[in-house]
């Protein structure tokens, strides 16, 4: 009588194992990998055709999915001090700590090959270079300085370059405007999460600028990579890459999202105002690369 009780837990577990190795790959991160990497495929002059654009989102995920996945395996036991990650796979005791590894490792090698010879080699080689910096650079450097930010923000703005390079071969001007927005707009987007969060993030050990040098230079910091964004946005209009209806609907979206940053320098600003900064910042970027698309107008594979 046991037998077919226990067998009848099996589908359940397999189905539980399958998505915490989901989780390894932070899916909703990777979702705004997907929509970056694609708008960069789709802003450049000239296209490889469908197949290089498939090959490359593809490629795209499973290395940003495998940097997410080391991630994990190397910050498991910190995630188990913090509220919000305690119960990621790895911390709650439901995978172990060498599924995640290999899992890892197995999809970012993987992603080289169809980077290679789907897309070219600048692209691949960005790539590895995004992953090897998140991994071996930014996840250690995290809980030595704040300024493990700025190096975490360089892997993090790879995707659209990718889906550029994807289709030019080259890095080109457009290209590397693109990584800048992405760039400048990750560091308000995680400070803002900073300030909401930090008393998780002390707890932990991890070091972040509202923890390090206070909260008033945080806003500040804030408020300045805010103002750089709106100016790095518009820069793909004088390049030719948009035209005058992107520059209408970046500006605004740029400047509202700078005005809020820009409230928060009040003293009475704090978490609940980090927490909708942090929510307006998802908005924002999927919206203005909907407005980079709307702007460039119909694009063939």
């Amino acid at each position: 009588m046991t037998t077919p009780l226990v067998d009848a837990y099996e589908p359940k577990r397999f189905a539980i194992a399958m998505s915490d190795l989901v989780a390894l790959a932070k899916p909703r991160i990777t979702a705004l990998v997907l929509i970056t990497t694609a708008g960069g495929y789709w802003l450049a002059p000239v296209k490889a055709g469908p197949s290089v654009a498939t090959l490359t989102i593809i490629g795209t995920i499973l290395i940003v999915a495998g940097a997410n996945a080391l991630n994990m395996y190397l910050e498991r036991d910190i995630d188990g001090l913090m509220e919000r990650t305690k119960d990621r796979p790895l911390p709650a005791g439901r995978l172990a700590p060498r599924v995640a590894l290999w899992f890892g490792v197995a999809l970012s090698v993987a992603a080289v090959p169809i980077l290679a010879i789907g897309a070219n080699a600048t692209t691949a080689l960005l790539a590895v270079l995004a992953n090897l910096s998140y991994v071996l650079a930014y996840t250690p450097l995290k809980q030595r300085s704040h300024w493990a930010l700025l190096v975490g923000a360089v892997p993090g703005a790879m995707p659209p370059l990718l889906g550029w390079t994807a289709a030019t071969g080259t890095i080109g001007a457009g290209g590397l405007v693109l990584f800048g927005i992405l760039f400048l707009w990750q560091v308000p987007h995680f400070l803002a999460i900073s300030i909401f969060r930090r008393e998780d993030y002390a707890r932990a050990g991890l070091k972040v600028m509202p923890n390090t040098v206070g909260l008033r230079a945080t806003k500040h910091s804030i408020a300045r990579y805010l103002f750089a964004l709106l100016a790095v946005s518009l820069l793909l209009v004088p390049l030719g890459v948009e035209g005058p209806r992107y520059t209408v609907l970046a500006g605004t979206l740029g400047t509202v999202f700078f005005g809020w940053g820009c409230w928060g320098l009040h003293d009475e600003a704090g978490a609940r105002w980090a927490r909708s900064l942090f929510g307006i910042s998802i908005l924002y970027l999927v919206l203005l690369f909907g407005a980079l698309i709307v702007g460039a107008g119909p694009s063939p594979l």
